[in-house]
């Protein structure tokens, strides 16, 4: 079984159609792919096996007006449990580190809990260095 890995384009919103369970937090809502995958800032990158997806990193490439490069922002990494720890992660994770850089972008950033350890080596293992700094996320409901 090969697993292909690119980055989804505009107009390829039903292959999220066919996501294995664990892949996203929650089920996919097609007009939200349809959106999401039709702004040039959004980029989804999937690892696909025998036409189902078992993989993703959601990125957006952040514009700012006072910094003079594009950031890369990861949102999310996502791997089937029935492919974890078979490097999927990390493949997904170059693969997208390498869409940012064709896109402009300088640096590439993405937040996780400490306790999160299988994400902390992840992102270490693909050469992410920790921040020294202790961030704390602050939530907003605006319902």
């Amino acid at each position: 079984m090969s697993t292909e890995i690119r980055p989804l384009g505009a107009g390829e919103a039903e292959l999220l159609e066919r996501v294995a369970d664990d892949v996203f937090d929650d089920p996919i809502v097609p007009a939200r792919a349809r959106e999401f995958l039709a702004d040039p800032h959004h980029h989804l990158v999937v690892a696909v096996a025998d036409d189902v997806v078992v993989g993703m990193v959601s990125a957006v490439d952040y514009l700012h007006p006072d910094k003079a490069d594009p950031e890369l922002w990861i949102n999310e990494v996502g791997v089937a449990s029935s492919h974890r720890g078979k490097g999927l992660g990390q493949a997904l994770l170059q693969a997208t580190l390498a869409l940012g850089r064709e896109l402009g972008c300088r640096v590439a950033w993405v937040a996780t809990d400490r306790s999160n350890t299988p994400a902390m080596r992840l992102y270490a293992a693909v050469g992410g260095v920790e921040e020294p700094q202790d961030t704390v996320l602050f939530t907003f409901r605006l319902d």
